[in-house]
């Protein structure tokens, strides 16, 4: 029950709050790939971490920008 109200409640988002969320989701992964692979030693595993937080790092930078510009920050997700 919990995953239909959560992909109901992705699905009634505004597209830019879904493109935040994705934003947030794809520089998780990437995160975590890159701390993996830190662990087993690979040679390219700063990349990932960078690209990741990058991707974190702007996802969260909208987020702010667009809950300062709303007015009333208690309806952000419904828009």
């Amino acid at each position: 029950m919990y995953n239909v109200t959560f992909v109901a409640r992705i699905n009634q988002m505004h597209m830019k709050n879904l493109q935040i969320f994705v934003l947030f989701l794809i520089g998780g992964i990437l995160t975590t790939l890159g701390v993996l692979f830190t662990m087993l030693k690979y040679s390219f595993a700063s990349f990932f971490l960078i690209v990741g937080m990058t991707f974190n790092g702007v996802a969260l930078l909208l987020m702010v920008y667009k809950l300062v510009k709303k007015k009333d920050s208690d309806t952000f997700l419904d828009s």
